[in-house]
C-alpha cells in the first residue's frame, strides 16, 4: 500500500524504526496502522533504516536509530567519554556511533561484551530470530570500518562471553571506577540485567553515566507479560537500592540514564 500524503510518508519514516524496535506489529494500535497504511509487517521494512547506509555500515534493524540516537546526539557530547563499556553489542550500531562521534577529535577506548549467541528472542522460534554468526561478522565488519576511518586512535577490546564473567574479570584486573560511560543492552532477563547493573556500577567512575536500554521493553508472549523477562523490574530495583549513590538524568524514558554520585 502506498501513501498519497507526503506528510504521512514522512511520519512513517520517522516512526518505522520505533515500531520495529519496540512493538510487535500486532500490538500497534489499529488507528496508527490505518493512518500510516501499515497493512502487514513487511510494510515496516519498506521504510525502516536500511541494511546498508551512506556510512557503509551494515545494520539490519533500526533499534539504535529509533530508540537512542536522538538522545545520544545531545547526551554524548555532554558526557564526552573516553573510556566506554558496552554490554551487548549485536551488530555494533551503538559502538560505531560512539567511535564515529568521539574519535573525530580524541583517542578513545571501548570494551564490547557479547556472547554473539543471542537471547531467547533470537532463537528460531523467538519473536526476533537471527543468525548470530552473521550478526557477529557484521559487528566485526562495522567496527573495523569505523576504526579504520577514525582520525584518532580507537582501542577496541572484545570480550566474547557472558557479561557477568566478563565484568567480574574487568574488576579483577583493577578497573573499578575506570569507565566514563557504560551502556547496558545485554540480556533482557531481569536477573541478568540486575547483575549487569550492580557490576557496571562498580566499574563506573564517579560522575560517570550508565545508560540502560529497553527500560520499557516487554517481550511479546502468548500468555501476556512476564516481569522476569523484562529489564524494567531489575532497573527499578537497582535505582531504588542505589538511590543515595546515583541521580537519574532527565531523558525520554525508553532508555534510562543514571549518573554515579559516589561509591
Amino acid at each position: 500500500m502506498h501513501l498519497r500524503a507526503k506528510g504521512d510518508l514522512s511520519l512513517r519514516r520517522e516512526l518505522a524504526p520505533l515500531l520495529q524496535a519496540h512493538a510487535p506489529f500486532e500490538r500497534v494500535p489499529e488507528a496508527v496502522r490505518s493512518r500510516l497504511g501499515l497493512a502487514d509487517p513487511a510494510t515496516l521494512a519498506d521504510v525502516a533504516v536500511p541494511a546498508g547506509s551512506d556510512s557503509g555500515h551494515q545494520f539490519t534493524n533500526g533499534w539504535f536509530q529509533g530508540a537512542a540516537k536522538s538522545v545520544w546526539d545531545d547526551l554524548v557530547p555532554q558526557i564526552d567519554p573516553t573510556r566506554i563499556l558496552e554490554i551487548g553489542s549485536f551488530e555494533g550500531a551503538s559502538s560505531c556511533y560512539l567511535i564515529d562521534t568521539l574519535a573525530t577529535r580524541k583517542d578513545i577506548e571501548i570494551h564490547c561484551i557479547d556472547t554473539w549467541e543471542g537471547g531467547v528472542e533470537n532463537a528460531a522460534d523467538g519473536w526476533s530470530p537471527a543468525n548470530m554468526s552473521d550478526v557477529e561478522q557484521r559487528f566485526l565488519d562495522n567496527i573495523r570500518l569505523s576504526v579504520d576511518r577514525a582520525p584518532h586512535k580507537v582501542d577496541v577490546h572484545l570480550h566474547k562471553g557472558r557479561s557477568d564473567l566478563a565484568l567480574c574479570k574487568l574488576l579483577a584486573e583493577g578497573r573499578q571506577g575506570y569507565f566514563d560511560f557504560i551502556y547496558v543492552d545485554g540480556s533482557h532477563q531481569a536477573p541478568d540485567v540486575l547483575c549487569d547493573a550492580v557490576l557496571a556500577f562498580r566499574l563506573l567512575r564517579e560522575n560517570g553515566v550508565i545508560a540502560f536500554d529497553d527500560y520499557l521493553w516487554k517481550e511479546p508472549l502468548p500468555y501476556g507479560v512476564d516481569p522476569i523477562r523484562c529489564p524494567k523490574p531489575a532497573i527499578d530495583a537497582f535505582t531504588n537500592l542505589y538511590c543515595r549513590k546515583i541521580s537519574i538524568i532527565s531523558a525520554p524514558l525508553y532508555q534510562l540514564y543514571v549518573r554515579k554520585l559516589c561509591e
